[in-house]
This record gives structure tokens, sequence and C-alpha cells, in this order.
């Protein structure tokens, strides 16, 4: 057989997920309140951030890289993209963040209290939702069978306080009697919620998961994973590199992304409190539309101290001047990734926001009874972002409108078919629920079955487990409960 040498081309599409990167996609999940308190742990550990105090010009906070002299500049460079993108394909990666980062232009539309006043904080409390509760929300917009219904509620359920799976999948079969690879098939779909790591069976599998999001990186993210744990809790990085036969500074770069992986992706659910609800949107009724203005009431404002120019300026020849350079560099790099960070963040609440108004306008304009079906694909789909992206704008993130405040996946639901006619989401079939149930004789109330026909009359069909399943979630009583005697 003769050998030949062959040159071809080949057109792939890559997502490089830098450490950069990583904390783009943290911040975009922070509820306001946790980002407001990284911004004050940034600033504290970061002698080159500074905010803008408010009698200060408000453009200066855009200005996130001071003026700098040519030799600066090149000295102290500042990444421009974070993804990799070198062909064709959908345009759409798992993480759309080509497009997150992107400058979209202004960042929007900020909230002008000469237009009224702020909502009372009488309305502004919220108890935080439940891991549980977040999972079962993507459960119940996810296209899955009756049957992986049923048993996606049992994972669920059988997850501990960290996320993690505490029964097995045999367990789980004999329970809802399917078998075994069919939990698993499930499994794996849940296993693609957020946040990232969830419903893992050990430590190994759960980083696994998270290394999905590692790009060009993944395989090698993957081999340290699957091999060398133990040698990285060591930091025997040299030892890594030989046995997989890679350059360190590879192997360094895939640490940084396994280190920044959560062990624990249920823990930040764990704490049950009462909190103060601060909107990050509000939406102001103008003539017959609606405006979409940002909240940035209490986000500090940033931008990067010049003083760093005196202290370069003031350093001398030598190796302690050379590692004052680097640390400076280094110092400014990580702010202007903060501020870039912060402000698409903004400017994607703030498209999203736009895409569900435009959704669901009826609803703002008459009420519960109009609120449309509505799944994260129509929103991604029109903001030309991920699922995964819009799932994390609009959890914790608040909306205050004129029909009330709202957490924006409040909007997105599952839909009911209606006979003749358009489906109609689940939220509007709960409040018929909730009318019919509160407008029956309390003597002789309504059993499901009941229900079921009153909603046909409207032309709704739905299953009496469904009226059932629908009427726990409110928390009403089944009709032997709600019976008065007196």
């Amino acid at each position: 057989m003769a050998f030949e040498l062959k040159q071809n081309l080949k057109l792939t599409q890559q997502l490089v997920m830098t450490p950069q990167l990583q904390q783009a996609i943290k911040l975009l999940q922070l509820s306001r309140l946790d980002l407001v308190d990284t911004i004050n742990q940034e600033m504290e550990e970061n002698p080159l951030l500074e905010e803008i105090t408010s009698d200060e010009d408000p453009e200066a906070e855009k200005k996130i890289e001071p003026e700098q002299s040519e030799g600066e500049r090149e000295e102290i460079k500042t990444p421009e993209r974070t993804e990799e993108l070198t062909g064709a394909g959908d345009g759409r990666e798992e993480f759309d963040w080509d497009s997150y980062l992107e400058d979209y232009g202004p960042m929007g539309v900020t909230y002008d209290r000469k237009e009224g006043p702020a909502p009372s904080w009488d309305n502004l409390l919220v108890v935080k939702s439940s891991l549980t509760d977040h999972l079962m929300w993507q459960l119940r917009l996810s296209p899955f069978t009756e049957d992986q219904q049923r048993v996606g509620e049992q994972i669920i359920g059988n997850l501990d306080q960290n996320g993690y799976l505490a029964a097995t999948k045999e367990e789980i079969s004999l329970q809802e009697k399917v078998a075994p690879a069919f939990v698993e098939e499930v499994l794996t779909k849940i296993q693609e919620f957020d946040p990232a790591g969830i419903a893992a069976r050990d430590l190994k599998e759960c980083l696994l998961i998270q290394a999905r999001m590692a790009g060009e990186a993944r395989l090698l993210v993957e081999r340290i994973i699957c091999d060398h744990l133990k040698d990285l809790e060591i930091k025997n990085y040299n030892y890594i590199a030989r046995k997989l036969k890679a350059p360190l500074a590879d192997v360094l770069s895939a640490v940084a992304i396994i280190i920044n992986m959560d062990p624990k992706p249920g823990s930040v659910y764990n704490e049950e409190r009462i909190q103060a609800i601060i909107p990050d949107v509000f939406v102001v009724k103008s003539g017959d539309d609606y405006k979409i203005a940002l909240n940035d009431d209490g986000l500090p404002r940033l931008r990067i101290s010049n003083f760093y120019r005196e202290i370069m300026s003031g350093l001398s020849g030598g190796a302690k001047a050379k590692n004052g350079k680097n640390y400076i560099k280094e110092r400014v790099q990580s702010a202007t990734w903060l501020i870039k960070s912060i402000q698409q963040r903004q400017k994607t609440i703030y498209r999203v926001a736009e895409s569900i108004v435009r959704f669901q306008k009826e609803f703002f304009d008459g009420g519960i009874g109009f609120l449309k079906p509505l799944i994260l694909r129509d929103v991604a789909d029109d903001v030309e972002m991920h699922e995964s992206t819009i799932s994390r704008v609009v959890t914790n993130k608040y909306m205050h409108s004129p029909r009330g405040i709202f957490e924006m996946k409040y909007f997105f639901g599952s839909s009911i078919r209606r006979n003749g006619g358009d489906d109609v989401a689940s939220k509007s079939v709960q409040e018929d629920i909730r009318k019919i149930i509160g407008d029956e004789d309390p003597r002789k109330p309504l059993s499901d079955q009941e229900i079921v026909k009153r909603l046909a009359e409207s032309r709704i069909t739905i299953a009496r487990r469904t009226v059932a399943k629908y009427r726990e979630m409110m928390k009403i009583l089944p009709s032997s409960r709600r019976k008065k005697y007196y």
C-alpha cells in the first residue's frame, strides 16, 4: 500500500472557554443583590477599580480604558474576543457567548425617576426559590413525554442539598416501573439543566458535565478530571503534563478551567431567606406600547483609575519594576473584563426583557387571562442566543410592570390545547381553575373531574390529573378538604 501526504481544509466551529468568559457567565446568572456583593468584593481586591460618584460625569463609566500613550497601549492589551469562530454552522453553539459579548450599541434606556416613583418596598419581598423549584420549572418547559416527566420529577426529588443524585437509577426504575436505561436517558437530559453540574452521581461526573463548556480544551479537561483529580489536588501539574503528553501551558489552562467549576452546584439554593426585590427592569406604558428601562439605581458604576499611570512612570528598571508592571497589566485587564461583562450583562437583560414584552404584550394589556404560551426557544430565536443563556438571564431577575412585579421566568410556561383555537398558557389555565374554585359553593365543592367539565365549556381540554397537579401547585386543597359544614 502506498502512503501519501494530503492537505485538507476543514471548517469547524469551536468555543474557547477562557477564565474571563467564565466570569461573564457567572455575572450573568447572579441576582442583582449578589452582583452588588461581587462588585464590592472585586473593588476590594483590585486597587485599580474605582467607583464613579454621583456628582461625576455619568459618561465616564463607559470609558473603561484610561487614556494611554502608544507605548502603554502596546504594553497593556485588552482581549477583544473570547470566542473563536472558524467556520459555518447554524450560528449558535451550546452557549452563544460570541453574540453575548458583542457590542450591541447602547446599553438600553435606564429608569428615570421623573417618570414616576419607584414601587413601594412593601411589595418587594420574595422568598428565594429552592433548587427543586428551579429544576421543576425547567422540567415543565422541556419537551418531555408524560413518562419522562414522571421520572424527571423522581430524579429531582432525590437530589441532595448540593445537587447530587442520592438514589441509584435502579432504585428509581423500580419506583417508577421503567427500565434503568430509560432512567439514564432522562437523567442525561436533566444534567443539561441549570445550574451546570446538577444531578451528578459523584464529583467526577459533576465536573465532567461542566467540562462540556470547555470548548476546544474539553478533551484535555476531561482527561485530567477522569485520571488525575488526585494529582490536581496536590498541584502536581508537571506530572500531569508528562502522563498526558501535553504541553505544560495547555495543562495549566485546563486546570484554570477546572478550578473555576462548582463542585456543589446545588448549594447556592440552600439558604432559605426572605429578601427584598430590586427590579432589574421597569416596563412603562407609553401610549399603546410599552417602554423598557433598566434599573441601574444602586449598582456601583466602575472605571479604571488613572493612578496606575503614575505608578508605572515611577517604576525604574530591574526585576522588581518588571514584576510591578506585570501586576498592573493583570489588574488593568481584570478590571476591563469586569466592566465589560457588567455592561454586556445589562444589555443582554434589556434585549431579553424587550423580547418578553413583545411576546406578552396582550398580558400587559389585559391580565393573566391573555398570557401566551412561551418557551425559552421562542425568546432565544428572537434575540439570537442559546436557550441556556435565556435561562440564566430570566432566573433571579425581576420586572416591574403595570401588572405588578414578576420574576422574568414567570412569563415562560407550557401550553394547554384549546379546541378550535389557539393554545392557552398553563398559568392562564391555573388562574381559571382558581376562579372556578373561588366561585364554587363551599358546602358542595367541585371535584377535579367537575373542574375538567367546567374548563371544557371554555374549550380547554385538560386531564383530571393535570387539574390535580395545578391545584397542588397553587396549594389548593382537594374537594373533600375544602368542604365547609357550617
